[in-house]
């Protein structure tokens, strides 16, 4: 008997939220490695905000996932059939392995790596993966903090918020203010993550919290919400501030019916910068970054929660957990 393997192929368009009937299982033969090319077993898959934006049939900065393929997204996996020297059998390998049981590498495609002995699957897929090579290089090098600096983070129980704060505090920032919602999210960042101070979307005033908390303004906004809380926000920078666009959560399921933000004449006012980034741009820069994450988590200065979904059929549930805010920490789906 033949074995197969299960893959979650892209069906329909999604409209808002994704449902059952935009992915399809699909069950087919698990395949052969050729030449150059090794059979992934996959483990642990990544779910982030941005393949929600992929699902679209729309231009960015990589192409849209076509209908009938397999969902993108980060993974890690076990070799398990090889005819490749780069590949061996038993190594653990991280690259786009998608939504799926089994994944073909190949020797060309430079997005697959041997993880390196002693890291963590998980770990790997957040703290000192893409999330937190988003966390390091967004807030260094676009939102350049200096010390004494107000910094603002939204998302801050997410993957990506909650290790901003912290590298935000190794740096010397003078308050660090995380937006957050519900008040476990909050007690998170502030008693355990270091947080200064939390404001609950759900429940506060933003803007109003805003002012309290940072009465001098806001010299850096990190945010990966977009909307209202970052026309909050607008509303309470001070002199040349600094805000970065790393995402825009809240607009992702109905980016066509979202509002503009109509207080950029701030930014004027303020002298300020407000740039997004893709964390793509410092692939090359990643081993200086994950260096200096792992000194930081050996010496605890630096803590990360992952939120593990049992189960490739949950990979949807996994996905909309990002949009419902059921998640505190990376969201990641054990195949």
């Amino acid at each position: 008997m033949t074995a197969t393997s299960r893959r979650l192929v892209l069906a329909s368009r999604p409209t808002g939220m994704v449902d059952g009937d935009v992915v399809r299982v699909e069950e087919v033969p698990v395949p052969e490695p050729e030449p150059g090319q090794a059979v992934v077993r996959v483990r642990y898959v990544s779910i982030d905000p941005t393949i929600r934006g992929w699902m679209d049939d729309r231009p960015g900065y990589l192409p849209p996932i076509e209908l009938g393929a397999v969902v993108r997204s980060g993974g890690i996996g076990e070799v398990v059939a090889s005819a490749s020297d780069r590949y061996p059998v038993g190594a653990s390998v991280f690259g786009m392995l998608g939504w799926q049981d089994h994944a073909i590498v190949d020797e060309g495609e430079a997005g697959a790596q041997i993880l390196p002995d002693g890291v963590e699957a998980t770990s790997a897929l957040s703290v000192f993966g893409v999330t937190g090579m988003t966390a390091y290089f967004g807030l260094l090098d676009v939102g350049r903090p200096a010390e004494g600096d107000t910094v603002v983070v939204s998302g801050a129980a997410g993957a990506t918020g909650s290790i901003v704060g912290q590298i935000a505090k190794i740096k010397g920032a003078g308050r660090v203010v995380g937006i957050a919602g519900g008040p476990e999210k909050c007690a998170w960042i502030v008693d355990e993550l270091g947080f200064d101070a939390a404001i609950d979307y759900k429940a506060d005033d933003v803007a109003a919290r805003l002012a309290e908390l940072c009465p001098d303004g806001v010299d850096v906004f990190f945010d990966n919400v977009g909307g209202s809380i970052l026309e909050a926000v607008l509303d309470n920078l001070a002199l040349r501030a600094r805000v970065v666009l790393c995402g825009a959560i809240s607009i992702y399921n109905d980016r066509d019916g979202a509002p503009g933000i109509p207080n950029t004449f701030e930014l004027i006012n303020t002298r300020s910068r407000m740039e997004g980034f893709l964390v793509l741009d410092y692939v090359d820069r990643f081993l200086e970054g994950q260096l200096e994450m792992f000194g930081w988590v050996a010496e605890g200065r630096i803590q990360h929660r992952e939120h593990v979904v049992d189960g490739l059929e949950n990979a949807v549930d996994a996905l909309n957990l990002l949009f419902t805010g059921g998640n505190s920490g990376k969201v990641i789906v054990a195949v």
